[in-house]
Parts: C-alpha cells; sequence; structure tokens
C-alpha cells in the first residue's frame, strides 16, 4: 500500500528533527553518549512538581463510581470552571465554563480550532520563525499557509501582516513565548495587531498558542494575547510548565468577546470528537483541576539559558536570550544555517537549522538538557568557529 502523496511531501518538510535525531544516534555509537550533545528536541528532562504527582497519586486512587466514563466533549463543567476562573484573573476577561474546552494538549487545541473555522483554500497567517508543525496542522484541515517574516527583531511586523490580508484570512497564529526565538510579545506590539484588526470588517481569528507563558525570565510579566485583542482563541497545554510532554493534557479557551463564541465552542466541541480526540483524558483533567498552577523550577532553566548564552556569547556568536521557553535561537556564523549544523555535528554537538522554523541562517538549541551537557558543549562551538 502506497504511502499518500500529501503525506510523503510532509515527512520531507518535516524531517530536520528526524534527521538529527538518527545522526546522534550514530555518533553515540562511534563516539561514546558522554562525546555527544543533544540540544535538538524540547523534552523536558526534569519530573513534573511535587504537587502535579501529589494530585495524581489522590486521583488515581479515587474509586468513585463513573470516574474513568465518558463526559462531555468540552470536558467536566467543574474542571472547566476552574480553568476559567484562573484565565479571568490573569487576562481581566471574563472567561467562564462555556468558554474552555479541555484537549489533547496544545496540538490538540489548535487542530480543534483550524478544523472549527476553515474550509479548503482559507488562509492561515504564520509569523516566521514558527513551531515547525504549523503548517501541518493548517493543512491538516485544508487551509493555506501565509508566511510573514518577523520583524529582525522577532517581533511581529503589522506592516506585513497588514500587505498578505484578504478576505480568505481567517486566523492569524501567535506564539508567545516563541518557539524558536524566545521573544515574549509585548503589550505595545499586541495594540498594534489589536488595532490593524479592528480596522477590518471581519478580522481573522488571532490564535494564541501559549503552552510556554509559565516559563519567563529575568522577573517579566508576560502580557497576555486575549487580554489586547478581543477575537482570540488561546491554545493550552501544561507539557513544558509542568514537565508532562507525554500526558498530552491542555485547553482551548475562546475569549468571550469573539462574535458568535457560543456558536463557535458548540462546533469544537463538534472538532473535539470528530478529529478522535472525543475529550481530554479524564484523570489528567481532574489532576489540573488541583494543581493548574504548579511549575517547574523556571530558574533552574535561566541559569542554562545564562550558562549557555554567556558561553556563545564568549566564544564569539551573535546570540540574543531568550526572554521565555526553553531554545536558543542562535544566530549562524555563516548564511547557510543548514552547513553550519553539520559543521557542530563534527564537534559531537546536534541542533536544528532555523530553516526548519521558517527562519534561515539561524539554529535552535533546546535547554531541555542538564547543565553539565551545555559546560562539556562550550569548547565544541568555540572549536566550530576556527577555521
Amino acid at each position: 500500500m502506497s504511502v499518500a502523496r500529501s503525506i510523503a511531501l510532509a515527512l520531507e518538510r518535516s524531517s530536520w528533527i528526524r534527521r538529527m535525531f538518527e545522526e546522534g544516534a550514530r555518533l553515540k555509537r562511534e563516539l561514546g553518549a558522554d562525546k555527544v550533545f543533544d540540544f535538538t528536541l524540547g523534552n523536558p528532562e526534569v519530573e513534573p512538581p511535587a504537587a502535579v504527582l501529589a494530585a495524581l497519586r489522590r486521583v488515581a486512587g479515587d474509586e468513585d463510581p463513573g470516574r474513568h466514563g465518558y463526559m462531555p466533549n468540552l470536558g467536566f463543567a467543574d474542571v472547566r470552571a476552574a480553568i476559567a476562573k484562573s484565565l479571568a484573573s490573569e487576562t481581566s476577561v471574563p472567561f467562564t465554563a462555556e468558554n474552555i474546552c479541555m484537549t489533547g494538549g496544545a496540538a490538540g487545541a489548535c487542530n480543534v480550532i483550524l478544523k472549527s473555522i476553515l474550509d479548503p483554500g482559507d488562509e492561515v497567517i504564520l509569523l516566521a520563525p514558527f513551531f515547525a508543525e504549523y503548517p501541518f496542522y493548517v493543512g491538516n484541515h485544508g487551509g493555506r499557509v501565509l508566511v510573514v517574516d518577523a520583524g529582525a527583531d522577532f517581533l511581529p511586523d503589522i506592516e506585513r501582516i497588514a500587505a498578505v490580508l484578504t478576505p480568505r484570512t481567517r486566523a492569524i497564529l501567535l506564539n508567545t513565548p516563541n518557539n524558536p526565538s524566545g521573544r515574549v510579545y509585548p503589550r505595545e506590539s499586541l495594540r498594534d495587531l489589536a488595532a490593524l484588526l479592528a480596522r477590518l470588517p471581519e478580522p481573522p481569528l488571532v490564535i494564541s498558542d501559549e503552552p510556554y507563558k509559565r516559563l519567563v525570565y529575568d522577573g517579566r510579566v508576560p502580557c497576555p494575547v486575549a487580554s489586547e485583542i478581543p477575537g482570540t482563541a488561546i491554545c493550552y497545554s501544561w507539557s513544558k510548565a509542568q514537565a508532562l510532554a507525554g500526558e498530552r493534557i491542555g485547553y482551548l479557551a475562546l475569549s468571550p468577546r469573539i462574535p458568535d463564541a457560543a456558536a463557535l465552542m458548540n462546533a469544537c466541541a463538534f472538532a473535539n470528537r470528530t478529529l478522535g480526540f472525543v475529550n481530554a483524558p479524564a484523570l489528567w483533567q481532574r489532576v489540573m483541576a488541583e494543581a493548574e498552577d504548579a511549575c517547574v523550577d523556571v530558574a533552574a532553566y535561566q541559569h542554562k539559558r545564562d550558562l549557555l548564552c554567556d558561553g556563545l556569547i564568549r566564544a564569539g556568536y551573535d546570540v540574543q536570550k531568550p526572554e521565555g521557553g526553553y531554545y536558543v535561537f542562535l544566530k549562524s556564523p555563516i548564511p547557510d544555517d543548514v552547513a553550519f549544523v553539520g559543521t557542530l555535528v563534527r564537534h559531537g554537538i546536534l541542533s536544528v537549522p532555523g530553516t526548519g522554523f521558517g527562519r534561515p541562517g539561524y539554529l535552535r538549541l533546546s535547554l531541555t538538557v542538564p547543565a553539565d551537557c551545555i559546560e562539556r558543549s562550550l569548547p565544541g562551538f568555540a572549536q566550530a568557529l576556527r577555521p
């Protein structure tokens, strides 16, 4: 049985991280695992917070009947009410349980909202650099991607966005803190975008993908997108803040300021079911009702950020410290980022080229490695700059 052409092409386009994984396996066989420094995957090496594990034990031990059965496709009403209360406090927007759909992580939330708003050929704007899976999410539902380069500072370029808007533009997908750049969009950027959209008779939905919102550094308090842009759909996952990447638990929140928000949420409940998610995992919904605000030690990530960035700067690299998330988006010392990724491989260092995130000339390094791995990798980074 042949593979669908669309999937074959998608596999070819999405193979950077897979290629680097395979390259890493080869290097470990040849050099030994202790001489290979793998910065490719955003897979937390820390364990979930104690409060989350304690809540999991309590929930798993509850033997009340019906704890593991079906519930409404949107999720348990009491869990959604708890999430809405937290969001309302965070954003000053009056979210209620009716605005929340519990999902299989932020990826599930993104696919649910895109399925609910896109007809074939409808457009979604992505700001480069962007999470590498976004084009596939849009393509899953017949959408067409419009890539708009962010500015040199990796912030939204309002003029460029305005230039590509058409009547078929159904959504703008934002990601702050951004994967891979680490930028946290300031209030001014969000207000500028809101002003642009306010001039349109039928503005596109802003989909705000926020899995890193609790991983911010240097005392920053990120501005919630929904606070500044009325037509916002929030996609959230606890994968990053609670080191739960394998558990696939998150939510989709529709701002009550979206016109016909109730009708759109009804569509999302249908999409959640028919995409095959049916509902988010019952056990993890209950856990999040108790421990949704728990977070890993952000200071530890900030320490590793400083350790890596300061070491790279000393070696001669051009690097901006990320403001949030857990990636460093390093400027390649040569225009061909793919070639420089190959140079680093010869020094046992695995990274992902910026080309895979829509921004050639850069490479992404993950901070989800032990601090000693960063320290031991720095001589290799320095040697890679030498002729």
